[in-house]
């Protein structure tokens, strides 16, 4: 057990996580992981470059393709990368409401927490830019890839399909009054997660509804800033179709009365 800035208790049901605590960075990132050897090393030096006080989780789902040994090498080099290996492909939404509970058991917390994909579909260059909203006093900081500014490459027409009809009906399930509902890039202040960590249960990709359904009930600020999501170049997508399905079922089975 652990203790979260609102002195609730979080649960911790998983391995011990890698690496060297630094209990006062300023921001926390997330960077769930399956098969990532082709895009992790790049990445996560890029996002060093950026010269942010900041700590990296990496959790890795036991990809076969030996990501996290990539990760333990860049260790040796960084003292700001930590890492947690689970026995298995668990889900995005499970990655992301572990990565929270890891950050807020830290003795001194970071300020915000960074969600990213770690095949280059997101930019490491646009983290700076979701990060000045929340010291402007926002709590839910998303990338926006259809808000003014923000755009997609390399999508077929099916992903677009999949996207704004995803968008469509979560728009008449939650009015957040933002453009893009589905987006994975995006910062979230430290008193919002603690806030909503017990009341998170998304398995997959519905975490993206879940967390903005939780901050618009309990009247925290959000905004959108433009990125521009990139199909990914190298590796294999992991979007199943099972997965869409059940997303778009989640997402038909609000209510709006209960938002």
């Amino acid at each position: 057990m652990n203790a979260n800035t609102e002195g609730e208790a979080v649960t911790m049901n998983f391995s011990p996580v890698e690496g060297s605590f630094k209990d006062d960075s300023d921001i926390g990132l997330i960077l769930p992981t399956y098969c990532e050897a082709a895009n992790i090393e790049k990445l996560v030096e890029e996002i060093e470059r950026l010269g942010l006080d900041i700590s990296i989780l990496v959790i890795d789902d036991s990809s076969p393709d030996h990501t996290s040994e990539m990760v333990r090498v860049l260790q040796k080099e960084h003292e700001n990368i930590l890492l947690l290996v689970r026995p298995k492909k668990a889900g995005l939404g499970t990655a992301i409401t572990d990565g929270f509970k890891v950050f807020l058991s830290m003795r001194s917390p970071p300020r915000c927490i960074i969600t990213m994909d770690a095949d280059y579909s997101h930019n490491p260059m646009e983290i700076p830019k979701l990060i000045e909203p929340i010291r402007e006093g926002y709590d839910l900081v998303i990338g926006s890839r259809y808000c003014l500014g923000g755009g997609t490459r390399d999508w077929s027409i099916f992903r677009h399909v999949v996207s704004k009809v995803a968008n469509l009906i979560t728009r008449v399930r939650i009015d957040a009054k933002i453009s893009d509902y589905t987006s994975g890039m995006r910062c979230y202040s430290t008193k919002l997660v603690s806030s909503m960590i017990n009341d998170l249960h998304s398995q997959t990709y519905e975490i993206q509804i879940e967390t903005i359904r939780q901050a618009r009930s309990r009247k925290f600020r959000i905004r959108e800033v433009p990125i521009t999501f990139v199909n990914r170049k190298k590796g294999k997508s992991k979007l199943a179709m099972n997965e869409i399905a059940d997303f778009l079922s989640y997402i038909l089975s609000l209510n709006r009365k209960d938002q």
